[in-house]
């Protein structure tokens, strides 16, 4: 079976391009589905964040007044440890993970898209053509993915992520500090955008991605299939 690292963003606001300050952190089910399909397959999973720090859900992604949202809660319960003590991203050895996989909520484009331990793991995994998964926002922990040349590991990879139009018509809008889809294009990313919240993933070699939140089952299994096929479990 797999070793997985998730890694997971640990910061709970976003500053916005007026200044202001979004609540933000890891999106609910995005990380509940990545989790549950990949340890449901048999593959082990240890969750590291910036610092160890324990990263907080994203308030806007989990809604207790739902059978869904308490549903969800209850999954981040019964994982609870592992979130209490994440691994300190800065402790991780390149190699010593399968895959790396980044779940997102808009918290990764405040700390995940410039951290230079991410940034030097993602290096290693696509040098060694290691699996790496990325939802929604997680993407932008690619951005932090700069080789000393500063030629960017995944320039000419094809992915999908939260689209430009999906955060505009229903994200953060003009108030995002940056937009990912475009930044990932201007570092040579080849996007792949389906329609507004539709399910949609995209797989270039071992480089697996979902578009967002409606994405999160479709994008586990297809990690799921491509360990499979990297023949890992």
């Amino acid at each position: 079976m797999a070793h997985v690292l998730m890694v997971v963003t640990a910061a709970d606001e976003l500053v916005l391009a007026d200044g202001a300050s979004h609540k933000t952190g890891f999106w609910a089910e995005e990380l509940v589905e990545l989790h549950r399909g990949l340890t449901a397959a048999g593959h082990s999973v240890d969750i590291a964040t910036p610092g160890a720090r324990r990263p907080p859900v994203d308030p806007g992604s989990l809604d207790l007044e739902t059978e869904s949202g308490r549903e969800l809660q209850a999954y981040l319960d019964r994982i609870a440890d592992a979130l209490d003590r994440p691994l300190a991203l800065s402790e991780v050895a390149d190699g010593a993970y399968d895959a790396i996989v980044l779940p997102g909520g808009h918290g990764p484009m405040a700390d995940l898209a410039h951290d230079a331990d991410l940034g030097r793991l993602l290096v290693d995994a696509a040098d060694r053509d290691a699996v790496v998964g990325v939802l929604c926002h997680g993407p932008a922990g690619l951005l932090s993915a700069i080789r000393r040349n500063g030629d960017f590991a995944f320039a000419g990879r094809e992915l999908t992520v939260f689209t430009d139009d999906e955060e505009r018509l229903g994200g953060l809008g003009d108030s995002s500090p940056y937009l990912v889809e475009s930044r990932l294009r201007e570092l040579g990313a080849v996007v792949r955008a389906g329609a507004p919240w539709s399910s949609t993933v995209v797989a270039d070699g071992a480089l697996v991605s979902g578009q967002n939140p409606q994405s999160s089952v479709a994008t586990a299994q297809r990690l799921v299939a491509q360990l499979a096929k990297a023949q890992i479990g």
